[in-house]
């Protein structure tokens, strides 16, 4: 019998709705995108709306509701904690409760009264279901893959109590097999690094990972500071299981999440301030927490391997989104195949859950099938309609031409590209996840030496270290790349062939990081990071054949078949959503052209 299942996550960060109808992704979508709000946390009911309209039902035509946690369960390990340091933390503890009882709790009847406001004048019977946190994160890479059978790897900071868990996925069921509980946890190490570096914690995790390249891997310093983690902040088992010395952190007790004053004292560094100058120094401690991190990751995945017996891995989870330690463990070549779930996070926890409901709650058979075609290219959020690019362009009085014919849009976009211009590009469906996959997307030439530091400076908005990521025609994946394979969603990080780099200065190790970034890499410079590497997607002519497109005419111009590939969003907003969404960040960005389904949009004096 078909079920239509929504599943939610909420309340904690980046909360997301997903709609399936007898195991088929209908929608999925995260908050932030409709109230423009980063990381939003609160019920997603925009998000619902935008997956029931998807979907031509309403709320009472729902048959099963999904919250992606136990709100109980995580209730009882904030209480135990409490009680373990008490009195330290109990203003915290005050201060907490509140929030806790308002909205947490009772999440059953918030849920309840949220669908009713949607749809009010109809009976509402469907069954109120609540999975487990890194249950939902399995689910969420387990049922997408191609996989009958597999080891699931999940890893964030914490859900109720579990950090980490070891899985084995057979057929349509999910057996737990080890978990790493609560003060433990890599996630929550990594984003005390993030805190650390002057980041932001739940979303400056990718700044580092970006920064640690230009530390100076092997140096006495970095040598120091993987001493320093290992010895004194985190011992690390055979197996991958870890233990965080309390003593240097704060997270159990406090809204902070360590002891600066000790961390000083260990590291004989201050910890950064936010937007102040980045030296050496935060690179090489990047570096030290990044080799750590693939250090305990590759350790988990081997133990995963030894208790699976499985060929293949699927990955979810927060520290899932770390794609230089996916990338190292996949050159590993401990399984076949690995799969990440594009939306690791707790925004990919809703459309695991509802993959729970359906095939663990109701038992429904499962058929895996190419996981492009299973997600549809995880291209699930909203489209822009021809009537809201025409309110948009009568609104702002726009200047526009409009396209009949494909081929000619298409060959006038990559002559745009050709010639230097950036260009936001919104087509089709929006992306589901963290990666704008070339619907929701900036793109340029990966030629132009300045394009890196032009797009981050005067585009995104953001610090000039960090990387762009190339995406690149499936088929040409080889020729530019060491790898062999398939990165659809951006989630692993390969190294430029040496055919393609550019001899570098004697020097160049020992320069600083501003130095580092003038210095020409590759034919592909815009795209190739300071240690050759690059976060790659490759592009499917199947399940994204327009954007396939214009990579393939920009590869007839320049003989280059890839395109600087961007999320269409300023530093601290998300990804744009709708047209006026696009419109707002072209206009108030160097962004040239606005290239909206078949109408491309010009600035004026």
């Amino acid at each position: 019998m078909n079920k239509l299942i929504l599943g939610i996550s909420a309340f904690y960060h980046n909360s997301a709705a997903s709609i399936i109808s007898d195991g088929e992704v209908i929608a999925a979508a995260q908050e932030e995108r409709f109230t423009r709000i980063k990381n939003d946390p609160s019920f997603p009911v925009n998000a619902i709306k935008y997956c029931l309209r998807e979907a031509k039902i309403s709320a009472c035509d729902l048959d099963i509701v999904i919250f992606y946690d136990k709100p109980l369960l995580k209730f009882e390990r904030i209480i135990e904690t409490y009680f373990w340091y008490a009195p330290i933390g109990f203003s915290q503890f005050v201060r907490a409760m509140p929030q806790w009882l308002n909205n947490k709790i009772f999440i059953k009847t918030r849920i309840r009264r949220e669908l009713r406001s949607i749809d009010s004048n109809k009976r509402h019977s469907y069954e109120l279901l609540f999975s487990n946190h890194h249950l939902s994160h399995a689910a969420s890479c387990f049922y997408p893959s191609s996989f009958s059978e597999a080891a699931i790897l999940t890893i964030d900071g914490v859900g109720e109590w579990a950090t980490t868990t070891i899985c084995k996925g057979s057929g349509s069921s999910i057996t737990l097999l080890r978990e790493i509980n609560f003060p433990n946890s890599l996630g929550l190490l990594y984003s005390s690094f993030t805190y650390y570096l002057g980041f932001k914690v739940n979303s400056g995790e990718y700044k580092m990972m970006g920064l640690a390249p230009y530390g100076q891997n092997g140096s006495e310093r970095v040598i120091f500071f993987e001493k320093c983690i290992r010895e004194s902040l985190v011992t690390i088992h055979d197996d991958g299981s870890l233990s965080l010395n309390q003593f240097y952190f704060k997270f159990a007790t406090s809204l902070k999440m360590i002891s600066e004053k000790k961390w000083e004292q260990l590291f004989k560094v201050s910890r950064r301030l936010p937007e102040s100058q980045i030296n050496q120094v935060h690179c090489d401690l990047a570096m030290a927490i990044q080799n750590v991190t693939e250090e305990i990751v590759l350790l988990m995945a081997k133990y995963a391997k030894k208790i699976t017996g499985a060929r293949y891995l699927c990955i979810a989870g927060g520290v899932g989104l770390n794609c230089v330690a996916n990338g190292k463990l996949e050159e590993h070549g401990l399984f076949d195949d690995i799969y990440i779930a594009p939306a690791s996070g707790d925004d990919g926890g809703a459309l695991g859950a509802a993959y729970t409901a359906h095939f663990i709650y109701h038992k429904a058979s499962r058929l895996p099938i190419h996981e492009t075609v299973s997600l549809k290219g995880a291209l699930l959020g909203p489209l822009v309609e021809e009537i809201d690019i025409i309110r948009v362009i009568k609104k702002y009085n726009i200047k526009f031409e409009h396209f009949n014919d494909e081929g000619a849009l298409i060959k006038v976009v990559a002559d745009h590209i050709e010639q230097g211009n950036i260009v936001g590009w919104v087509q089709g469906r929006m992306e589901f996840g963290p990666r704008a996959l070339g619907n929701r997307s900036i793109l340029a030439d990966p030629r132009k030496k300045d394009m890196q530091s032009k797009l981050n400076l005067k585009v995104k908005n953001r610090e000039s270290f960090r990387p762009f990521a190339p995406a690149i025609l499936a088929e040409r994946v080889e020729d530019f790349f060491e790898f062999q394979g398939t990165s659809p969603y951006m989630l692993k990080t390969k190294r430029v062939v040496k055919e393609k780099r550019v001899l570098l200065p004697p020097n160049y190790n020992i320069l600083e990081p501003k130095e580092k970034l003038r210095v020409n890499r590759s034919v592909i410079p815009a795209v190739t990071h300071v240690d050759f590497s690059s976060r790659i997607q490759t592009v499917d002519k199947d399940v994204n054949p327009r954007f396939h497109k214009l990579i393939t005419e920009f590869d007839n111009l320049t003989g280059i078949p890839i395109l600087v590939n961007t999320s269409f969003n300023k530093r601290g907003e998300p990804i744009v959503c709708s047209a006026e969404d696009a419109y707002k960040c072209f206009i108030n960005t160097d962004i040239d052209f606005l290239v909206i389904n078949n109408f491309m949009l010009f600035k004026t004096d």
